[in-house]
Parts: structure tokens; sequence; C-alpha cells
């Protein structure tokens, strides 16, 4: 259902869906409740109102806020995971240049055909929050093998081929990083807790009163607002991959790995 909605519509229409249509609902069930419950129209209740609204409030405030600032210190470490991994592929063309021409255009070959195996095959899986590590295992192999099989010479091709095997290990434990990263979600029990306490929350403010309708239809939308917002943010930035705010594969398409793309690297 969450990756359908991120994948499906486009962030205004999520605004709309996520935050427009529960607070027309809240506001509507709170006048529905009104007019079944004169008594709560007159703010008899404000008081235990208050009391519970700040009880609550406050303990899911402090959760959302916990849940927040987590996912976003997620969608930061994707973003450098795959920001890592495409600088070093663009290192490991810069550095293969050194070998000798069989060897370098063997090597470029296959980081040619891994990067578009990223971007083609994988990214388009992990919209869908799957990881396929198969997507890419093979084209990862052969810059092994052709690694493997080439005997650097003079000590400037011993240093780039050093380097160039440290920055394809490092590409292989980014790349485990992203494809699990891809998959990740909140767990069952805090996600039930996000969205429970949000309807505990929006069932209390119901219960707020004023003579002025103004006045209640005022407070409950704010506050219906605020939450379907927060809870917006939530489905957003849990699934870094998905949707109209997600992690792009431009990276892999920037710098020494535009020439890949038809385009000049830089």
């Amino acid at each position: 259902m969450q990756l359908w909605l991120l994948n499906s519509f486009s962030t205004p229409a999520l605004v709309l869906l996520v935050v427009g249509v529960p607070t027309l609902l809240t506001v509507a069930a709170a006048l529905l409740l009104h007019r079944r419950y004169p008594a709560l129209s007159t703010g008899k209740y404000n008081n235990v109102v208050e009391v519970l609204l700040g009880m609550f409030g406050a303990i899911y405030g402090i959760i959302l806020a916990f849940v927040i600032v987590t996912l976003w210190t997620q969608l930061e470490t994707t973003q450098s995971v795959v920001a890592t991994e495409a600088t070093d592929l663009a290192q490991m063309v810069r550095d293969v240049r050194s070998f000798p021409a069989e060897q370098r255009d063997g090597i470029t070959k296959d980081i040619d055909a891994y990067v578009h195996g990223v971007v083609n095959v994988q990214w388009p899986l992990m919209r869908e929050g799957r990881a396929d590590y198969t997507a890419t295992a093979a084209k990862l192999d052969r810059i092994y093998t052709d690694l493997q099989a080439y005997e650097p010479r003079t000590s400037t091709q011993r240093a780039f081929y050093e380097q160039t095997l440290d920055r394809l290990n490092d590409v292989v434990a980014q790349r485990r990083a992203r494809l699990e990263q891809s998959s990740e979600q909140l767990p069952l029990l805090i996600r039930a807790l996000v969205f429970g306490g949000a309807l505990v929350v929006l069932a209390v403010i119901c219960l707020f009163g004023n003579r002025r309708k103004s006045v209640q239809i005022l407070f409950v939308a704010s506050v219906s607002v605020l939450i379907g917002f927060s809870l917006l943010l939530v489905l957003v930035l849990d699934r870094p991959f998905s949707g109209d705010l997600s992690v792009g594969p431009e990276p892999y398409k920037a710098g020494a790995l535009a020439v890949y793309w038809g385009a000049a690297g830089g």
C-alpha cells in the first residue's frame, strides 16, 4: 500500500490524500459528534479534553519526533551511500587510465555494464522495495576477474592497481548497504504506534467544543493538518528510493561516469 501510494501519486496528490482527506473527515466527524451530543458544543468537557490532549499529545509528539529524526538520518545515510558508490566507480574509471589499453578497455567496459545495471535494472526494483543482488553480481565478478588477470609492471601501475582494487571493494560494500536500505522500513510495531497514535489524538480533538462553530472547525482542522503532514513525512522518508522525493541514480550519470551515458565526463 505504502509503495503503491508513493509510486502512483505525485507529491501534491499525496498531500491531498494524506492531509486533505483525513482533515475533512475529522472535521466532519467532529461536527456530527457535536450534533449528536449537543453538550459537547458548550465546552463542558474542554477541561478533560485539555488533560487528555496534553497527555497523549506530549507522548505522541515525542514518538513522532523520534521517528522523523531517525528516518531523516536514514535518508541522509542513503544519499551518502549512493554518492560514495558512484564516486568510487568514477575514481576507478580514472585509475585504470594508467593500465595498458587491453586491460583498461576491458575494465571500463565492465564498469559501464555495472553502472547501467544499477540504473536500468536495480533502481526500478528498489523503487518497488525489492533488493535484487543478482542484477549486478555477474558484472562485479567480471571486474574482479579482469583485475585478477592483470599484473602491473611499473610502480605507477601498481599504485593505481591497488587503489582500483580498494575502490572496488568499497563499491561492493556500498552496493550491499544500498540494497539493504531499499527493502528496509519501519518495524510494524512502530508504524502501528505512529498511525494508531494519530487516530487517538484526532479522536480527542473531536471532543473539543466551542459555541462558535468557526473556532471549533479551525481548531480541529489545524491539528488535523499538522498531524497529516507529519504522517506524510513519515510515509515519504520511510522509503528513500520511492516517490517523487526519493534518492535518484543521478550520481551514476555524473562526472567520469557521464561518458557511459553519451556525455563528456568531468
